[in-house]
């Protein structure tokens, strides 16, 4: 039942057959209210339908509330730490700032998934480009929510306005909480991607739309029969020599490729090429003959940026990354684009020594991750 929930109903039969006719299963589970009966048809009950589908990781619907409660139930237990006077309680409420910690990186790198999946499916999939189109706006609000979300964990985890992580001098709450900023940074960068991809399906879904909406008007026109009056369509399609406009040679002598094979039509058409003879022979170019400087082997220089170089030239400028790019004066001139893809391979080639820092700044309209020397 779980695989088929999509459908619009499961019948009755469909499980008797599959528990092959041992109707006091299907009574027992009605009655422990895990399916429910609505005549002919069967249901999955929706708390064990969302159970699976968590556990499954198949939901498709987007939660960034449930994101929004972990934060708030983190600053309640935070204070309930702070305000215990025993060992007992302080060490159940730590354990619970735990829990929901892990909680927030699980479900904010679910939520991107599951948002980026909504998106190939809506785009891909959806007919309607009025559906397709709305949909897409919704999927981008909730990307615009969750960055919220993000920026909102990240402020919680600072120790300079959360002073409980200060306070609660714990080995396991720092592993946790490190390991959560990871997360939050692979989300934020995850999201970046994500936002892109959305943009340019939204900005195709408009083409789209406005070609077809164009195509109408111009299918109205052409039934009403005044599209050459209101349009220029004939000065268009003069002007345009693509091959789907060449007329189609026609042949009044159809034969077969049976008939082309037998013996006597294959004479005939001898016969007929014969009184076709021209008596022009055209002459055949010769090729002259190369010369000693045509056998001469050329070498082409190219000056090219060594990034080894670069890069050492970088831990010595004490600068950061973005900035000592745009300063450096490089072998040969380098525009801004160019530098923009060395910073790029430089971060690829050399990551590990490098430190990527949480700041993003930006430079025009490139936002740009904040890269020092180690």
């Amino acid at each position: 039942m779980f695989e088929k929930r999509k459908l619009p109903a499961y019948r009755y039969e469909h499980a008797m057959g599959l528990l092959e006719d041992n109707e006091d299963t299907i009574k027992l589970l009605v009655s422990k209210n895990i399916i429910i009966q609505n005549g002919t048809y069967l249901e999955l009950d929706d708390r064990f339908l969302n159970f699976f589908e968590d556990i499954l990781e198949v939901n498709e619907e987007i939660n960034t509330s449930y994101i929004n409660e972990n934060i708030q139930q983190v600053k309640e237990y935070a204070a309930y730490y702070l305000q215990s006077n025993t060992d007992s309680e302080r060490f159940k409420y730590l354990r619970n700032v735990k829990s929901i910690l892990q909680k927030i990186g699980r479900s904010t790198l679910r939520n991107i998934i599951d948002v980026n999946r909504n998106i190939d499916n809506a785009f891909k999939t959806e007919p309607n480009y009025k559906i397709k189109l709305a949909k897409l706006e919704n999927y981008k609000q909730k990307l615009e929510a969750i960055q919220i979300l993000v920026e909102q964990t990240e402020r919680l985890l600072s120790e300079d306005e959360f002073t409980f992580f200060k306070i609660a001098n714990d080995e396991g709450l720092k592993d946790i909480r490190n390991q959560l900023i990871l997360d939050l940074t692979e989300s934020r960068h995850n999201l970046i991607e994500t936002r892109r991809q959305i943009i340019e399906y939204i900005n195709q879904i408009k083409y789209q739309s406005k070609f077809i909406e164009k195509l109408k008007q111009l299918k109205y026109l052409r039934d009403q029969f005044e599209i050459k009056h209101k349009t220029n369509i004939l000065q268009v399609l003069s002007e345009n020599n693509a091959l789907v406009f060449e007329k189609k040679p026609s042949y009044r002598l159809k034969l077969s490729i049976d008939n082309l094979q037998r013996d006597e039509i294959y004479a005939l058409i001898q016969k007929v090429r014969s009184n076709y003879k021209s008596a022009i022979n055209p002459l055949k170019n010769i090729a002259e003959n190369l010369t000693s400087q045509d056998q001469k082997s050329e070498t082409e220089k190219e000056i090219y940026i060594d990034l080894y170089k670069v890069r050492n030239d970088f831990k010595r400028s004490g600068k950061h990354l973005f900035e000592f790019l745009m300063n450096c004066q490089f072998v040969r001139e380098a525009a801004f684009e160019e530098r923009v893809t060395i910073y790029c391979q430089i971060i690829s080639m050399f990551e590990d020594e490098l430190d990527l820092s949480d700041e993003f700044l930006t430079q025009n309209n490139i936002e740009y991750a904040v890269v020092y020397s180690q």
